[in-house]
């Protein structure tokens, strides 16, 4: 009988048909970022992160270290076990409350992880005989929500919701239930949804709608309430709004809210919270002060939009592309191929600017980018200095190329 590969052999494999290659020349992930700020310091050269989804300048802040500190020494570090089965900690639930009235919800569910949100909230919540219909560009975890779940899922275009539309109105009468899903500000792209429109589909066709406002939380709105406030739509006409604590909040975590009811039911049901642990004291602690900071510092919300959209303009006037972003938060630049993304990302390194290339995995293979994350932190000059970097970019290094075609060459045997 012929021997199995083994699983070493099968995991090369696959990393190489994911792309290994474009890492062959240069591989710029999992870089130690303090160490890197503390190197480039060193030498005189000013470090600058524009990969870090801190939007408000809060991680930081000395008093989200004071409460977290003070949280440490009061209650410890852990959760301890699922809150449903071990009890849960004072803190919990004022925290719950206080981030479903920020973003106008009547109650709120916290989640040891943003991922894990969107993955259980959309695979528990529907049926054999419902459907999912979300964005052809839906993040990760509600792509794997999806898959995880009973229901038929149907994809519309990007932002098409004439194709949407067409796709309830002929679909729709097959199931009982039907959810739409959508992101506030979409990850890799930096754009938004048509928020007016999709409550008005999904009146129209008795669906529920999600928004997932992982990246949009303290980014879109006058006060950072996310996808709803920035479009004048009354949050409470939206079932369901996902979100994450590692963005604008500083810490991390994921929360789920909705009405009450549904809450209450989670609360005992979902599979994400009732079999996982709680999240921790020090991190509640965090996300609840960066809550608080982002009302009280008002000016964080605003400084952040201005940087985005300096961000985006100055991209704009220097002949660099960034697709469909707004200018919020998120913004990319997008470049012609993966070697000349892997390049510009390696260069800007070398300036003291860390940016690592999107490449593969998470955009189309034809679209590579370097994503930016701004933050109320960025100074106008670094804004400038990484685009100007990146407008005077070299030529691709030839043995860059001919070392990726190589390789890619034989990932393809």
């Amino acid at each position: 009988m012929a021997k199995h590969n083994s699983l070493s052999d099968y995991a090369s494999r696959r990393f190489r048909f994911a792309g290994n290659a474009l890492l062959q020349y240069h591989d710029p992930f999992f870089a130690q970022i303090d160490r890197l700020r503390a190197d480039f310091e060193a030498k005189g050269t000013h470090f600058v992160s524009f990969a870090n989804y801190d939007y408000l300048g809060l991680a930081n802040h000395p008093k989200i270290l004071e409460e977290a500190d003070r949280e440490l020494h009061r209650l410890g570090v852990g959760a301890l076990a699922s809150r449903l089965v071990g009890g849960e900690r004072s803190t919990h639930k004022p925290f719950e409350a206080e981030i479903a009235e920020f973003l106008g919800m009547e109650a709120a569910l916290t989640l040891v992880s943003g991922y894990l949100a969107n993955v259980t909230t959309i695979s528990w919540l529907l049926g054999k005989r419902d459907a999912l219909f979300i964005d052809e560009l839906a993040h990760n975890s509600i792509v794997a929500g999806c898959e995880a779940s009973p229901a038929e899922v149907i994809k519309f275009r990007h932002n098409d919701f004439e194709h949407l539309d067409h796709l309830l109105a002929k679909k729709r009468q097959d199931f009982r239930h039907v959810l739409i899903v959508v992101e506030g500000i979409y990850s890799m792209d930096g754009d938004t949804a048509d928020l007016p429109r999709l409550v008005e589909l999904k009146d129209r066709h008795d669906a529920w709608l999600m928004v997932d406002e992982a990246h949009s939380l303290g980014v879109l709105g006058e006060t950072g309430r996310g996808l709803a406030e920035l479009q004048g739509v009354d949050p409470g006409r939206l079932d369901l709004v996902v979100g994450t604590m590692s963005k604008t909040l500083a810490s991390c975590g994921g929360f789920v809210c909705a009405k009450k009811p549904v809450i209450d039911w989670f609360r005992y049901t979902l599979p994400g919270f009732v079999y996982s642990v709680g999240l921790s004291p020090v991190i509640l602690a965090s996300a609840r002060t960066a809550l608080r900071l982002m009302q009280e510092e008002s000016w964080r919300v605003g400084k952040l939009a201005r940087n985005a959209e300096l961000f985006r303009d100055y991209a704009h006037a220097n002949g660099l592309s960034t697709g469909p972003a707004i200018g919020r938060g998120v913004v990319p630049i997008l470049f012609q191929d993966s070697v000349e993304t892997m390049w510009a990302s390696q260069h800007l390194l070398g300036l003291g600017f860390y940016v690592p290339p999107i490449v593969q995995i998470g955009v189309p293979k034809d679209q590579p980018r370097l994503r930016f994350f701004l933050s109320a932190n960025h100074s106008e000059d670094e804004i400038r200095a990484v685009l100007d970097a990146l407008r005077d970019l070299p030529p691709v290094a030839a043995e860059a190329h001919e070392l990726v075609k190589k390789a890619m060459a034989g990932a393809s045997l």
